[in-house]
């Protein structure tokens, strides 16, 4: 993944005490997410969130799905340390510690196998490419019957939707012309041509989407 910086614009991470920090966004959108999964994750097996950011999510998906052990991963060193200490404070068996990975350089997901992959709010910080990479090593790195789920803004069949989002978009498009808000159709797309059914396509807080595919095979 190219090391793109990000408009202001964009939800930040705020430092806290023993190297955590802290996202807003995560938040406010970790209960909704958390719901979704319960409602499309398998009970059991092992979760791999890619891109896990700061770590709060992965910590509260944890708490929420013990059925599940969880591998929260990220490229970037900060967050690496951050993941670790809230898995420090969070003290929880079925936390895995943090491991460092790109998931938008290809060959990554024939060396994985898992039940379940989460991703949030990060394909609309990365290029086209980039994204169809990540759906596709996603898709592989999963077992038969296992889930994706991708979480975060999108245009809908080609059009933004909200005043919100087309300032956010704009914004994004301005600072890095190869970032911007994805289609959902050529997402969808793109995981169909992956090897996944699409079993969800539902509607999140804050105009978000949920984008749910299933490994039948």
């Amino acid at each position: 993944m190219t090391v793109r910086s990000t408009p202001a614009t964009a939800s930040g991470a705020d430092p806290l005490a023993n190297g955590k920090l802290n996202a807003p966004a995560a938040e406010r959108n970790v209960a909704a997410i958390t719901d979704l999964l319960r409602r499309v994750a398998p009970p059991t097996g092992e979760a791999l969130e890619l891109a896990s950011g700061t770590g709060q999510h992965v910590a509260a998906f944890a708490a929420a799905l013990p059925g599940l052990i969880w591998q929260p991963t990220e490229p970037d060193a900060l967050r690496l340390a951050s993941i670790a200490a809230y898995r420090a404070e969070a003290g929880l068996a079925n936390l895995r510690a943090p491991e460092a990975l790109d998931a938008t350089v290809p060959g990554w997901g024939k060396d994985r196998s898992v039940d379940l992959v989460v991703l949030v709010n990060l394909l609309h910080l990365i290029s086209e490419a980039e994204a169809k990479t990540l759906i596709t090593e996603a898709a592989k790195a999963l077992r038969q019957n296992g889930v994706l789920v991708i979480y975060g803004p999108f245009m809908r069949a080609g059009e933004l939707t909200s005043d919100g989002d087309r300032a956010f978009h704009q914004s994004l498009v301005s600072h890095d012309p190869d970032t911007g808000y994805k289609d959902d159709f050529d997402m969808l797309d793109q995981m169909v041509e992956a090897g996944l059914s699409i079993t969800l396509v539902g509607e999140m807080p804050a105009n978000n989407l949920a984008l749910v595919g299933t490994r039948e095979f």
